[in-house]
């Protein structure tokens, strides 16, 4: 779509407000508003200005003014809005250079795909994401110098079986059981369907939709693979969608990977794969049928996995989820429909086109722009250095005996694993100018103040534990 082409869209729709959107480090859209009579072709090139000292993890004050560039391929008409409002996403570039700014993570991810145009490997990377979430009924947290709490409730949870509700009916999920029961055990049917029927009126390609394991209203829905910045665009409108209508039904949406004890946790296995010229590059006559730089591809993943966690795992609540044992792959090893091995091969179909590695790490607090990008990276240089990904584990990751199981590396434990991880591991990100220095210091310093936080506070359980010592 043409600058030209979004006014016209404008005024063919009534348009009264023009929303402008763009992705911080953090993986949160931000936006600002004009009306229509705004909205001219000089914006596209000329930008809006704003501030961007009050983002968190950009500018100091002192060098604060930005601008917005809107990326007229991006319009939607918002559904979720009173007045007809056009949104559109941006890039940001500094005013004075007019460079784009090296800390936004679209730009980033823009970078990403000029980079893989450099290579041999390929000139597309196509990446397939399926996030998980939560659907509560009721949401509360707090705390202060001398409590903490935290309390989530849906009419799915097992744990109210006994409540009154006037009259209690039951049918409710019992932990672990959750995937693909149907109505009334499910309850957001269609809420779900609502999720993604907006989602195809706005443009996304939807595959399939569902409960997911857990009790309490954990659901998926899988977006059809697009190209790297067109599916990490997706995935803002995605996570836009599905909180916009959960709150319209008086309910809340999160995509925090763990907000639940004892049951499953929210992930976003990610699908990659390269084409060249319109063909796909994955397939060949290697192991699951996979070409060399498949392999070489997997290759690279495994070796920089600990430093992409702190990218694809960005949180400390991501580490309540990658747990040795339980339900989230943790183990470095790659396998044909395993899917406790962190690099899966899918066997659904034998075409060429169907060719692709499943990345079952990430989760969906991960900024997608910033995951997609590392993903990249990690893979195409294990390509360059033809990295050996090892033998394939044909088995059961989690039944090993332990002295096999202790031969096999498993992601960080932490947050501030993965950060160091990042720190002594970050090279293959610099190339191409893709990640940059100062980005990485800042995300990391970012990073580990989210550490320190948790970190420093008393949790509620070590009173359960330790308060009659």
């Amino acid at each position: 779509m043409t600058p030209k082409e979004v006014l016209a869209l404008a005024k063919a729709k009534d348009i009264k407000i023009v929303d402008l959107k763009f992705c911080d480090i953090h993986g949160t859209w931000q936006h600002f508003a004009i009306p229509t009579n705004e909205l001219t072709e000089g914006i596209f090139t000329e930008g809006l200005g704003f501030d961007g000292s009050s983002i968190r993890g950009w500018k100091g004050i002192e060098a604060s003014d930005m601008l917005v560039i809107p990326d007229p391929n991006t319009a939607f008409v918002d559904p979720f809005t009173k007045y007809a409002t056009l949104s559109l996403i941006c890039d940001v570039e500094d005013p004075l250079t007019r460079e784009p700014y090296d800390r936004d993570p679209r730009g980033i991810a823009k970078k990403a795909e000029a980079y893989l145009k450099t290579t041999d490997a390929g000139d597309t990377c196509f990446c397939g994401p399926e996030a998980e979430f939560f659907i509560f009924d009721d949401v509360r947290f707090g705390g202060a110098s001398n409590n903490a709490f935290y309390s989530v409730d849906s009419n799915e949870g097992i744990w109210n079986t006994g409540k009154e509700e006037f009259p209690s009916l039951g049918y409710k999920i019992r932990h672990k059981e959750g995937y693909l029961p149907v109505s009334p055990n499910d309850k957001l049917v269609d809420i779900r369907n609502e999720m993604i029927l907006t989602m195809m009126e706005l443009g996304i390609d939807i595959e399939r939709e569902h409960h997911e394991v857990a009790t309490a209203g954990q659901a998926e829905i899988d977006i059809r693979f697009s190209s790297l910045l067109k599916c990490a665009d997706k995935m803002c409108i995605y996570k836009y969608v599905v909180k916009n209508v959960a709150y319209k039904h008086g309910k809340s949406a999160t995509f925090m990977p763990k907000p639940l004890f004892g049951d499953n946790g929210s992930g976003m296995h990610t699908h990659i794969s390269l084409w060249k010229g319109g063909k796909p590059t994955f397939h060949g006559d290697g192991y699951a049928g996979l070409s060399k730089n498949a392999l070489y591809f997997i290759g690279g993943l495994l070796k920089h996995c600990p430093a992409i966690c702190a990218i694809s795992n960005p949180t400390n609540n991501s580490y309540k989820r990658l747990v040795p044992g339980f339900e989230a792959p943790v183990n470095l090893a790659y396998s044909a429909r395993n899917r406790s091995a962190i690099c899966r091969i899918p066997t659904y179909s034998p075409s060429p086109k169907a060719k692709r590695v499943e990345f079952r790490c990430p989760d969906p607090a991960a900024n997608p722009y910033l995951a997609f990008s590392a993903l990249l990276l990690a893979g195409l240089d294990g390509i360059k250095n033809k990295i050996d990904p090892g033998s394939p584990m044909d088995k059961n990751l989690y039944d090993l005996e332990p002295e096999e199981a202790a031969l096999i590396k498993t992601v960080p434990e932490s947050l501030k694993g993965a950060l160091d991880a990042l720190e002594a591991d970050h090279a293959f990100l610099l190339k191409g100018n893709v990640f940059t220095k100062d980005f990485l210091d800042n995300y990391i310093g970012l990073k580990k103040a989210e550490y320190d936080a948790v970190r420093l506070r008393p949790h509620p359980h070590e009173f359960h534990m330790y308060y009659d010592v």
